[in-house]
């Protein structure tokens, strides 16, 4: 069977930037599960994918533009530490959900002083580009039910990325 919009695919897979740092593996993990042409994962990752079939391995190398975005100054804002809560114990690196017009977001706070808090909602992989090294566990045709709830049911089907 080869990967196709609405297939149920699983891959075992490794991300590492243009350094040769890997910044998020399944090794060790269940693979990650995904439903093709739903935009669960980065666009060019699901384009270098389709067509593919179980048991194949795929190396591609992603621009921002076709990874998790270009990063946008215009996300990265600086709000009064009051805002937060004033036992918060706030540091940068730290990450919270805040609500903004498309949903939630998350935030990773860059730079705390004594009355501000820099926050940045820009994925913390925004701008980079990375390479993927990706193996195909398994393809199948969805069901009507993982269609419908826009997720896949069985092993691997919790990880939201």
């Amino acid at each position: 069977m080869q990967i196709a919009d609405d297939m149920a695919v699983l891959i075992n897979y490794k991300v590492s930037n243009t350094d040769g740092e890997v910044l998020d593996t399944s090794e060790g993990d269940e693979p990650l599960a995904y439903i093709h042409g739903q935009g669960d994962i980065v666009p060019g990752l699901e384009q270098a994918l389709a067509g593919k079939s179980a048991g194949d391995r795929v190396q591609v190398t992603v621009s921002p533009e076709l990874g998790y975005g270009v990063r946008e100054e215009a996300k990265v804002q600086t709000v009064p530490r009051d805002a937060f809560e004033s036992d918060a114990n706030i540091e940068p690196g730290m990450r919270f959900q805040a609500e903004s017009g498309d949903g939630d977001v998350i935030v990773t706070v860059t730079n705390v002083t004594a009355d501000e808090v820099t926050i940045d909602a820009n994925h913390p992989l925004a701008g980079q580009t990375l390479k993927f090294e990706v193996e195909v566990v398994s393809v199948r045709a969805c069901t009507d039910e993982e269609l419908e709830h826009g997720h896949i049911h069985g092993p691997g089907g919790h990880h939201h990325h």
